[in-house]
């Protein structure tokens, strides 16, 4: 598959436009101007983060809830939360199809950092469901929007909800600069999202495939008394430098993740995600991940070198299903479903929270 030289994007990827010279269109038009205006929304983003680590403490028992998937970022959050600012940290883990290289780094991470933590385990049967359903019905963007972008609001509610739970003013969560959509999130999420928005996804309601207690699992604001003070929910790595290579050097070298491989998102992934990126391979002819790390590539905060060599190994792993790429065979089959039920058949936002 043809490539841009300077940042590996595809050709197949909408707008990637390569000319001949091998440059794709968004790296023709890259400058470090845009580089320098983003850093000056960082350095607003990061007086404000500063001025809320500080508002947090001594409200409650925590200062802060961190979701914790047992990557490489939220590990290296927890560490500057509680080691750098000294602040009181419930680590918080929603135990669905978390790999057994990411509970490694979880149980390492709190063993070294001693913070508390707190794992919910939600019945498996119902993410079953709802994966499946979503795999079979996806919305135009593919599999890895759909799922996602429903199986995140999820756990991101679970959070919220704990931090009402335990009077937490502060959720922060370890997305990386481009996670998650820029229109859902860019620092924070908006007052208006957690305030005013029932999370639950329209496409669910309107299936008829699921539950009043089943659709009761997302988040809705409504529930809760009108006087309700609801904590912010920040992205600290929008705000703070981020390079990807540096956060797992520090991660290892702070022995919270055991080896640099442990802490590489094609390790510590959730094994779905190798079902979903197969599902977009088949449908799209390109990873639909290549569009962010291209992005981090662009910018120098992932090494062109390292992704020029990985990106066609992970690739060929899913389509042929040889080693991490086993769990598409392993989830189809979890999942009671073929290659050919993967399907693109509903419109683009289809699952979109309706924001009023």
């Amino acid at each position: 598959m043809k490539k841009c030289k300077r940042c590996l994007l595809p050709a197949t990827v909408p707008g990637a436009e390569i000319d001949a010279a091998g440059v794709c269109k968004l790296c023709r038009e890259f400058s470090p101007d845009m580089l320098r205006s983003e850093d000056a929304d960082r350095a607003q983003y990061e007086q404000d983060l500063e001025a809320a680590l500080v508002a947090c403490r001594g409200q409650g028992q925590y200062d802060v809830l961190v979701p914790f998937s047992g990557g490489k970022d939220s590990a290296l959050l927890l560490y500057k939360l509680v080691v750098e600012k000294s602040l009181r940290v419930l680590a918080f883990t929603v135990d669905v199809n978390i790999p057994d290289v990411a509970w490694k780094n979880i149980k390492r991470t709190i063993a070294k950092l001693g913070c508390d933590h707190l794992t919910y385990a939600p019945p498996a049967e119902f993410y079953r469901k709802l994966f499946r359903y979503l795999l079979c019905n996806q919305e135009a963007r593919g599999a890895v929007y759909t799922v996602s972008y429903v199986y995140a609001p999820l756990f991101e509610g679970d959070a919220i909800k704990v931090a009402l739970e335990k009077n937490i003013p502060l959720v922060m969560a370890g997305y990386s600069p481009g996670q998650p959509e820029p229109e859902r999130m860019l620092y924070e999420f908006s007052r208006k999202l957690i305030e005013h928005t029932d999370w639950t996804p329209p496409g669910l309601v309107e299936s008829g495939q699921f539950s009043a207690a089943e659709l009761s699992r997302f988040f809705n604001p409504a529930n809760y008394p009108v006087a309700t003070q609801f904590p912010r929910y920040l992205a600290p790595f929008h705000a703070w430098p981020y390079n990807q290579d540096e956060a797992i050097k520090i991660v290892v070298d702070k022995g919270l993740i055991e080896t640099s491989r442990n802490a590489s998102p094609v390790f510590s992934n959730y094994p779905i995600n190798w079902l979903l990126m197969y599902s977009d391979l088949k449908h799209f002819g390109y990873n639909p991940y290549a569009p962010e790390f291209a992005t981090l590539i662009r910018e120098g905060k992932a090494k062109l070198s390292e992704w020029r060599l990985m990106a066609p190994i992970v690739d060929l792993m899913i389509r042929k299903r040889w080693f991490l790429g086993r769990h598409t065979t392993e989830h189809l089959k979890w999942l009671d479903m073929t290659s050919d039920d993967l399907r693109i058949n509903l419109p683009r936002g289809a699952y979109d929270p309706i924001v009023t």
